[in-house]
């Protein structure tokens, strides 16, 4: 397999991904921002692919320990190599496996947060990428999104946090897949532009608590209202790793 050596979070974070299929995009790096983890937290994120969010992560906050857990072996095997191509073999970890079936090593009810970027597109919607790696990050397998969020609730600690970046078009789905098992749920919209519509959001949430919801204000990605457009002041700072979301 072909890959590239890349950088991410400000150039803090070496990223070796493949040329074909896959690749990371800032979507893992607002992800990994919006992770509340302070030193000395575990944190677990599903379908990590080569490490994007959780190098991010343990990158951004010191002394944090993540592990990770990918389906597909060949990026399992590149998210090793980043671990050690940015030094945190000390305390960042990757398991290849299935989340419907994760490995002995992880443990339910132990990880203070877990975060995760789910397949988004059902098998019945739209035409699904040739490649293999891409259509597996991008598609629903036989996990479904109501998987994805059982499984962070379950590895997750009481009173813990799961985060999820998603389309904002399916937020519904995500809400009702949380219901009655975690509250003190924030959506925060990624705003592409100012007068956009979100079309993705963040949403975060704690484990056994019952507080209500709440709608943030959200992050703008982009200055003006035309086609292209700089990052704006606030999302750089958040894709280089100076502040959380």
């Amino acid at each position: 397999m072909d890959t590239t050596e890349d950088k991410i979070l400000g150039g803090r974070v070496i990223l070796h991904q493949p040329a074909d299929g896959y690749r990371a995009a800032i979507d893992p790096v607002l992800l990994a921002a919006a992770v509340p983890t302070k030193p000395g937290d575990r944190a677990l994120d599903l379908g990590c692919g080569v490490g994007a969010a959780m190098l991010c992560l343990a990158t951004r906050v010191k002394d944090v320990a993540v592990d990770g857990l990918e389906l597909q072996l060949d990026l399992a095997l590149l998210a090793q190599q980043n671990i050690q191509a940015n030094g945190l073999a000390d305390r960042v970890r990757v398991f290849e496996g299935d989340l419907l079936n994760p490995p002995d090593d992880l443990v339910a009810d132990s990880y203070t947060q877990v975060f995760a970027n789910p397949p988004y597109i059902t098998e019945d919607r739209g035409h699904p990428p040739p490649n293999v790696s891409k259509r597996t990050a991008h598609v629903e397998g036989e996990a479904r999104l109501f998987d994805w969020v059982d499984t962070a609730l379950n590895f997750c600690r009481p009173k813990g946090t799961v985060c999820f970046i998603y389309r904002a078009d399916r937020l519904a789905d995500v809400l009702g897949a949380l219901e009655g098992k975690a509250g003190e749920i924030e959506i925060i919209p990624l705003w592409p532009k100012p007068g956009v519509p979100a079309k993705r959001v963040i949403i975060r949430a704690r484990k056994a608590i019952k507080t209500p919801l709440s709608l943030d204000y959200g992050l703008v990605l982009h200055e003006g209202a035309g086609e292209g457009g700089d990052y704006s002041e606030s999302a750089k700072k958040v894709l280089n790793g100076e502040i959380g979301i």
